[in-house]
């Protein structure tokens, strides 16, 4: 066939999550509530670390910028499953399909980057304290957040050359709530095997790449602190507690998703509402609940928020 058949689908269509009516209202309040709240927590601190002087330093500059990517996390899948959920018909064109994989990517690649930055932000921060602020300095910060957009970018694009020219001729139906490449790319009217292979192993390598670093960076963290002072072993292990949960919540689903040869539809749809409604709430709530100043400083600009109305 040849390469002139990919504009025969014009659309895709989703199967959702379930055709129970019940199910499908418990999604929907249980979406809808996750999504706002979502919305509002990553939101608010990214507001308190730029309104907030006292948290203008590289952990809370690192820890806004990963509220930025959950800002996008949530909303790339998650408003259009919830439209969905009651509609009969689900469906999303084309170039929806292709941009929604192209952002799930970006963001993704990003936010693998930023949480490997952060926990070597933690490394400086623990064990080389007294060259902290030179280390970490405006410019590195800089850097590393232009890096992880330019990684993700890279990552996304290396991906979508994959699938943007197959052809397209007649199957059109995803089971599923969003458009991601190994789904899109079984419709593919060729051969995929190889490409399918490609695909999987290039999120699959990164994603597994990624975690490992990141455990044992997080390793080495508390047995070097641990061999310099039994006493900063406790608290060292308190202040990377929350680093380690945000790790495993984002890596585990993807981890699952990409290298587990046999999972199921069901599995591989609540492993994508975890990773898309779930883990967006959780980061905010991990780590402004194991940090005192965080939580001082959102309570202080909620109470600004609270009395700018009577001010005015």
């Amino acid at each position: 066939m040849d390469g002139a058949n990919h504009s025969v689908v014009s659309e895709f269509v989703f199967l959702g999550l379930s055709n129970s009516w019940e199910i499908q209202l418990v999604l929907f309040v249980f979406s809808s509530m996750l999504y706002m709240a979502s919305m509002m927590g990553n939101s608010l601190i990214i507001l308190t670390v730029t309104s907030d002087p006292h948290l203008h330093s590289p952990v809370y500059f690192l820890l806004a910028n990963l509220s930025f990517i959950d800002l996008g996390v949530s909303s790339v899948s998650t408003p259009k499953m919830i439209y969905d959920i009651f509609r009969k018909r689900k469906v999303i064109s084309f170039g929806g399909c292709i941009a929604q994989i192209f952002f799930i990517h970006i963001i993704g690649g990003m936010e693998m980057v930023l949480l490997t930055v952060m926990a070597f932000d933690r490394y400086v921060a623990i064990c080389k304290p007294l060259h902290y602020l030179t280390i970490m300095s405006p410019q590195m910060c800089i850097f590393f957040l232009v890096s992880a957009w330019m990684i993700g970018l890279i990552h996304s694009v290396i991906q979508l050359a994959f699938v943007v020219n197959l052809p397209f001729c007649g199957p059109n139906v995803l089971d599923s709530f969003y458009c991601d490449l190994p789904q899109l790319i079984e419709l593919a009217c060729t051969d995929t095997y190889w490409l399918e292979f490609m695909v999987t192993a290039n999120s699959g390598f990164i994603s597994v790449g990624s975690f490992f670093i990141l455990i044992i960076s997080y390793i080495v963290i508390i047995l070097a602190v641990q061999k310099h002072s039994s006493a900063g072993f406790s608290k060292a292990v308190y202040t990377l507690s929350a680093h380690i949960t945000v790790v495993v919540l984002f890596f585990g689903p993807l981890i699952f998703s990409y290298t587990w040869p046999s999972s199921s539809t069901h599995l591989d749809k609540f492993l994508a509402i975890f990773d898309g409604v779930l883990t967006p709430f959780l980061n905010p709530v991990i780590y402004t609940l194991r940090n005192q100043e965080m939580k001082v400083a959102m309570w202080r600009v909620c109470r600004q928020l609270v009395s700018y109305p009577k001010i005015s």
